[in-house]
């Protein structure tokens, strides 16, 4: 069985694309939202990476509470890598929004190599 791809966009019998079935999509709009969100998203990277690293440092300065700010440390950490994927997934995302609007344009990249 052949694989099929799934989009979030689907084709008018005018062939234009849509999301709510009537209104073209503009793909430079989308374009800009999904480098806003990356951007949040690597906000939200630096603000928990920013908190793991002053809860070790509560750590070793507060030792009666190391192991609250340990696992708080842990926590934050955590929140960085799974922000660091959502970003991650938003750049992946714009690439795709830049790729349509190109296409949509009638502009198509040659590849040589």
């Amino acid at each position: 069985m052949a694989a099929q791809n799934h989009h979030l966009f689907h084709h008018n019998k005018d062939g234009e694309n849509s999301v709510d079935g009537g209104n073209p999509v503009d793909y430079r709009k989308e374009e800009k939202k999904k480098k806003h969100l990356e951007q949040l998203g690597g906000f939200g990277v630096v603000a928990a990476g920013t908190y793991a690293l002053h809860e070790k440092h509560e750590a070793k300065k507060e030792p009666e509470h190391a192991h609250k700010h340990k696992v708080e440390e842990e926590i934050a950490a955590a929140v960085a890598v799974g922000t660091g994927g959502y970003a991650f997934h938003e750049h992946h995302k714009k690439k795709e929004a830049k790729k349509n609007d190109k296409e949509a344009h009638g502009k198509k990249d040659h590849h040589l190599f």
